[in-house]
């Protein structure tokens, strides 16, 4: 009976219990300054049972969806910040972050940052290229003097975009697939898109809103350069190959994973297979990790290197397991408005109200994105229920590839507090939940609404 009850609720009801639950947990951390851990467990628990969640199956939803984050970033995020240590304490990001200044001037040098960060954004998932480029964004806050934030949003407006928009990323692949758009042409398309999109919402937005913020110093979580005290530093192409390792190692499992799927190369090759293992993101993450320390702590060192290296490590990982506990209440919250179908019932709602192909995938991406903070998720989904519209459609390629990264604009933006990304950024950059959604939700909502623009530009004009 009871669950009966709860399985009748209507839309507005659940979209109505969504908009309560987020305004709980902006009060609670905001407001009361409870600690977002905290905040995020009781929302999640008390939103699970407001809804259509039995109740008989509440501990397992949330404990499924916080073991599921914790899954996909625990590992990530412990290995980072391993890796960002050791660059950090040898000395490797002050090498970078010199290299920066001297190639981009002390003025450009966060244009410098940023064009780095969309270069190495391109194989691999946001958070993963943000707590490794960590190290070089702390080093230069402390170089330039400048305030960590805006160095901080430069980088994230440069992940977020190619996230977002262009494939070999999980959200922009998955479209096409459901719309069977040409994937080249979605690349092409999301580039094009893309590249201006990022220029002007993702770095000049970002310089513009962390400006305006109070000045945020670099904290202790990776470690203070010791390069003074070392007796040289280590070269840059070390320093480099330490940093490219994992970009290198992920492109290769991403463009297997293309190549496999598109048939161009065979399922079930052992080879392939052993290739595509040490390019998942744990697996690039750790093998990286132990060159990092080979490369830069334990060669020529004496007969002291393991205890050095090991302290290296326990202070790398007791700053960040607050933030991997965040992270994954941040993904319970989500999961907790997924399984109770609040996305679904939002969808199905807007898919009914009859709106052009391209506006509706948008707005279905983003109305799932801010239900329910997952961009994948938000754009998976959003072209699932668009794909039968869509592949009956009389359109084109282009048409089709614009409505593929228009579904990824609506996914990327208007990030918020269900976001588990949101709070792996805010944490690592040690900023406020407040001055989070001035700055990341703000930027978050430019790339998105500036890259719908264009690709409705294009769908009008082909």
């Amino acid at each position: 009976m009871e669950e009966a009850a709860q399985a009748s609720l209507s839309t507005p009801i659940l979209l109505t219990i969504s908009a309560i639950a987020i305004a709980a947990l902006l009060l609670l951390i905001i407001k009361i300054r409870l600690h977002p851990f905290f905040a995020l467990v009781i929302v999640s628990l008390f939103t699970a049972l407001a809804t259509p969640i039995p109740v008989s199956e509440l501990l397992s939803t949330l404990l499924d969806a916080f073991g599921s984050t914790l899954g996909s970033v625990a590992l990530l995020i412990g290995f980072g910040a391993v890796l960002g240590r050791v660059v950090a304490v040898t000395g490797g990001a002050r090498v970078l972050s010199d290299t920066l200044i001297e190639r981009f001037g002390r003025e450009r040098a966060t244009f410098g940052l940023a064009v780095a960060c969309l270069l190495f954004g391109f194989p691999i998932f946001l958070d993963a290229a943000f707590v490794v480029m960590l190290p070089i964004i702390y080093s230069l806050a402390r170089e330039l003097r400048m305030s960590l934030l805006t160095l901080g949003m430069a980088a994230s407006g440069a992940f977020l975009m190619m996230h977002a928009l262009v494939p070999p990323h999980p959200g922009p692949v998955a479209a096409a697939v459901f719309l069977e758009a040409d994937v080249g042409l979605v690349l092409l398309l999301a580039l094009v898109v893309g590249l201006p999109t990022w220029y002007v919402a993702g770095y000049h937005l970002a310089m513009l809103v962390s400006k305006r913020q109070p000045f945020h110093d670099v904290p202790d979580l990776m470690g203070n350069d010791s390069a003074d005290e070392r007796d040289s530093l280590p070269a840059f192409g070390t320093v480099m190959l330490v940093l490219l390792l994992p970009l290198v190692l992920i492109f290769i499992h991403t463009g297997l994973s293309t190549l496999i799927e598109t048939g161009v190369l065979p399922e079930g090759n052992l080879l392939l297979q052993l290739l595509m293992l040490i390019g998942q993101t744990p697996i690039a993450m750790l093998i990286s990790t132990c060159v990092a320390i080979y490369l830069l702590l334990l060669r020529g060192a004496g007969s002291e290197a393991m205890d050095n290296i090991n302290d290296v490590i326990d202070k790398a990982l007791a700053p960040v397991c607050s933030i991997i506990l965040i992270t994954g209440a941040g993904g319970m919250f989500g999961g907790v408005l997924i399984a109770s179908g609040i996305g679904d019932a939002l969808a199905a709602s807007l898919d009914a109200l009859g709106m052009p192909l391209l506006v509706a995938g948008y707005v279905i991406a983003a109305a799932l994105r801010i239900a329910q903070g997952s961009a994948t998720v938000a754009g998976t989904t959003a072209a699932s229920l668009m794909a039968p519209a869509v592949i009956g459609a009389d359109i084109d390629a282009i048409q089709n590839a614009a409505i593929v990264v228009a579904i990824g604009a609506g996914a990327i933006g208007y990030s918020h507090v269900n976001d588990s990304g949101f709070w792996l950024v805010g944490r690592f950059l040690n900023v406020e939940t407040s001055t989070m959604l001035k700055t990341w939700t703000i930027i978050s909502t430019g790339i998105s609404l500036m890259a719908f623009a264009l690709c409705w530009l294009v769908y009008s004009v082909v």
